[in-house]
């Protein structure tokens, strides 16, 4: 069945108040709610956007951009935020305001190379595997500095931080460590940076299932799909 508007109502209310309760248990900023609605309908993205959320996170990108078609009235900040090809890349770069999957230096110069000019600087984060699985991209955490260097120097991408998805884990404590060690990875990057180049600034990090946990440990962005639109169909 369909989800109606008054569903997403109530659920937003919910995803609402328990990060509400988590940023104040562990005195943190409220993060960036970016509602994940792949395989979700432009109608419910409205419903949404006129209840006050303005960010919205794409996986694939004909649907995203069927769906920025059928949305143009609405001022949406779209995010990108699955596996980008090669041959996908022009137009992500083209149609997206921040990508959080950027997963090989090789695709972080595409990006950049491919921004058109009279857009502003491309908004991105790295994938950083923080499990090291063999089964999801991303930079493993030794490599992730020098990478993060050479990428804050491309001409027409803003870094911004650090994105992670963590294996699933079953306690909070558990669920705290992934996101424990992007954070300390983010300050290690900031550290290093030439003279002159933007801190990052940016954690996208936390699903459904671990809200409280990427709070705990300072996510910035937090990624809600099911909570917000019910079990995909």
């Amino acid at each position: 069945m369909p989800i109606s508007e008054q569903q997403i109502a109530d659920r937003q209310q919910g995803v609402e108040k328990r990060i509400s309760l988590a940023c104040q248990k562990h005195q943190r900023s409220i993060p960036t709610l970016l509602a994940v609605s792949k395989t979700r309908t432009a109608e419910n993205i409205r419903t949404l956007y006129s209840s006050s959320i303005k960010n919205f996170g794409e996986n694939y990108l004909q649907e995203a951009l069927d769906k920025q078609q059928q949305l143009t009235d609405c001022n949406i900040c779209w995010h990108f935020i699955g596996p980008i090809q090669s041959n996908k890349s022009r137009a992500v770069a083209e149609h997206f305001h921040w990508v959080h999957s950027v997963d090989r230096l090789k695709l972080a110069k595409r990006l950049s190379n491919q921004r058109p000019s009279t857009l502003p600087p491309l908004q991105i984060c790295l994938q950083v595997n923080i499990d090291n699985e063999t089964s999801k991209s991303g930079f493993m955490i030794d490599e992730a500095v020098n990478a993060a260097i050479e990428i804050s120097q491309l001409p027409n991408l803003r870094l911004r931080g650090l994105m992670c998805i963590p294996q699933k884990r079953e306690t909070f404590a558990e669920q705290r460590q992934p996101f424990e060690k992007v954070a300390r990875l983010l300050s290690s990057i900031n550290q290093q940076l030439p003279r002159h180049t933007l801190a990052l600034d940016t954690l996208s990090m936390g699903m459904s299932d671990d809200i409280e946990a990427a709070i705990a440990e300072g996510t910035t962005i937090i990624r809600i799909g099911t909570a917000l639109f019910g079990p995909r169909q």
